[in-house]
């Protein structure tokens, strides 16, 4: 157990832990708005399908 802690403080204190998280906070927020732009880009796209056929099929 105190290996254990011995490595939870060394990582605490070490710079590149605090960089690791940051680089996982980011990551997560350029997945989200990914996942957004391609929600947001398929609902834009299946509208325009729509309204193409409609119009076919009303001609």
């Amino acid at each position: 157990m105190r290996k254990f802690m011995t490595m939870t403080r060394q990582f605490r204190d070490d710079e590149n832990g605090a960089a690791m998280v940051e680089y996982t906070v980011l990551l997560g927020i350029i997945t989200v708005a990914v996942i957004a732009t391609v929600i947001l880009v398929g609902t834009w796209v299946s509208g325009q399908w729509t309204a193409l056929n409609t119009a076919i099929t009303a001609a």
